[in-house]
């Protein structure tokens, strides 16, 4: 039995990939859900090395050992169905060595543990060998075994560092250690001499595959995130005709592609080709819209997204207005002018018109003039009406108060007087004459039914009682009023005055005026009695 000097080192180094494929199982069994840490692990591997082969075996029944063969390549790829499992396919090509030779196919699962910087993975293969040798010599003859295909069995892994450049795209093996069992039947044996050229013969190989090299990636086993589109429309809210624009926001991108944008609406027409559209709301009715948006840098999934942007179409409010006059209280035929404070939610052109109760009023602006000619004394009340381009209308009311013409405070009217001068004999006589005076006066009083009278009587100072005189002519005027004309007593007050004269004088005092008795005596009636105007006649005897 012949060893190689390589033979223990592959021993140690199958102890550390059944360690390295334990780990990998660990992970295959509880997968994580987080993102590898570091490079996204890749879909696809692609090795090619060099191989040593530490062959281990004999060639049965004649004893022959097989030797170890330095020389050797190696190829393989794997397929990852996730981040920790996947299928390979492995050939290995060791040419002939010093008394043999080995090629293999295999094919199995393989497992690895994807690290920050490192992979550890582990792999069980079965496949087909082809085996030559070993070479052998007799008496004068050389014995070589032919190529015979025959089963392979091989477990092991191995670890992998990635390479910091591009783009992680390479790693380099630092290891693979495989454990290899192959079985080969050469045929019947013969033994020398008669065994020519062969012997025959079975070989059950067990040995180590040592490999190294370089492992290329392509793909990845995460996908790149899907891409996103997220929309919005300012104003979210706007009135018929006022310009909507809607922005469309996309992430995940891919630089080397080009992304292409559409855009519809249930409402309106909506322009653009990029990431922003516009809306023309002109021809839209009161109500809520959505506008819709479509990304899409190819037709695979995650290339593509869909957003929408609600907006909302608001009817057109009426339009405001108060109104003041100024000044709000006027004379007869004076004017005012009324104002009119109007705006309009959505800035519409106004229009305006005016009426009034009375008078009449102008202007068809924001400000008008009331005209009070011919209005009666009262309250006026002027409307003003605006209206929008689109039919809407306001209105509000002002009033103005035309003050009736002032009233000239009533004032006391002299009457006529009364001369007692005529009758010598009885100087305090109602006569004939005196008695037309007190008739016009006893008419004004009954015209004014609630206006009261002063009657003064004067007396002169050629007469012994001028003051008694004077209060029996007052009293007797009074007496005639009253007894004569049917005049209430008590409208009437007597007085009596200052004046040098043989007279009577009468004054009106309607409800309201003022009478000044300054210089007048009043004269108290129960001490003078009134004197008939016509006495009665004596009977001589």
């Amino acid at each position: 039995m012949v060893y190689s000097p390589l033979r223990r080192f592959g021993r140690y180094v199958l102890a550390a990939c059944a360690v390295s494929l334990g780990v990998a199982s660990l992970g295959a069994q509880t997968p994580s859900t987080a993102a590898p840490g570091g490079v996204n692990p890749s879909r696809f591997d692609l090795f090619l090395g060099y191989s040593y082969f530490g062959a281990h075996g004999q060639l049965k029944p004649a004893g022959i050992n097989y030797n170890s063969i330095d020389v050797g390549a190696i190829a393989s790829g794997a397929y990852y169905f996730n981040k920790y499992f996947g299928g390979e396919v492995n050939f290995v090509a060791h040419p002939d060595g010093n008394n043999d030779g080995l090629y293999s196919t295999s094919a199995g699962p393989i497992f690895r543990a994807p690290m920050q910087n490192f992979t550890l993975f582990a792999h069980g293969l079965a496949g087909a060998a082809k085996l030559v040798g070993p070479n052998s010599s007799g008496p004068g003859l050389f014995y070589h075994e032919p190529w015979t295909w025959g089963p392979t069995l091989t477990a092991g892994g191995g670890m992998d560092y990635d390479l910091p450049f591009f783009d992680h795209r390479f790693s380099f093996r630092l290891f693979e250690a495989d454990y290899r069992y192959i079985h080969a039947n050469f045929g019947p044996y013969t033994a020398p001499p008669a065994a020519v050229p062969y012997m025959g013969g079975r070989a059950n190989l067990s040995g180590v595959d040592l490999s190294t090299g370089i492992v290329t990636h392509f793909g990845h086993i995460i996908p790149p995130p899907p891409v996103t589109l997220a929309c919005s429309a300012a104003p979210a809210e706007a009135y018929p005709g006022d310009p909507i624009t809607v922005t469309g926001t996309a992430a995940n991108l891919n630089p080397k592609k080009t992304a292409t944008y559409s855009w519809t609406s249930d409402g309106g027409t909506v322009s653009g080709t990029d990431s922003t559209a516009n809306v023309a709301t002109t021809n839209l009715n009161a109500g809520s819209y959505t506008v819709k948006g479509h990304i899409s840098e190819g037709n695979k999934p995650g290339e593509m997204a869909d957003c929408t942007a609600p907006f909302t179409i608001k009817a057109y409010e009426p339009p405001t207005v108060s109104c003041s006059a100024n000044p709000s209280t006027v004379a007869p035929g004076d004017s005012s002018t009324v104002t009119a404070t109007a705006s309009s939610p959505q800035n519409r052109p106004l229009t305006y018109s005016y009426s009034s109760t009375a008078g009449s009023v102008t202007g068809n602006t924001s400000t008008a003039t009331l005209n009070t000619a011919g209005a009666a004394p009262g309250t006026i009340t002027v409307t003003a009406n605006v209206v929008d381009d689109k039919g809407q209308s306001a209105s509000c009311t002002a009033t103005v108060t035309v003050s009736a013409p002032p009233v000239a405070a009533p004032t006391t009217q002299n009457l006529c007087s009364i001369s007692f001068d005529r009758d010598k004999r009885r100087p305090t006589r109602v006569d004939n004459e005196a008695k037309a005076c007190l008739d016009d006066v006893a008419l004004n009083l009954q015209r004014s039914s609630d206006a009261k009278l002063a009657i003064v009587g004067n007396g002169a100072s050629s007469e012994k009682t001028a003051s008694k005189a004077a209060a029996l002519r007052a009293v007797n005027a009074k007496d005639y009023l009253v007894t004569e004309k049917g005049i209430d007593a008590s409208r009437i007050s007597v007085y009596t005055g200052t004046q040098d004269s043989k007279t009577v004088s009468s004054t009106l005092i309607p409800t309201g005026a003022s009478f000044t008795d300054s210089g007048l005596t009043s004269v108290t009636e129960g001490t003078v009695k009134a004197v008939p105007r016509t006495a009665p006649r004596r009977h001589r005897k």
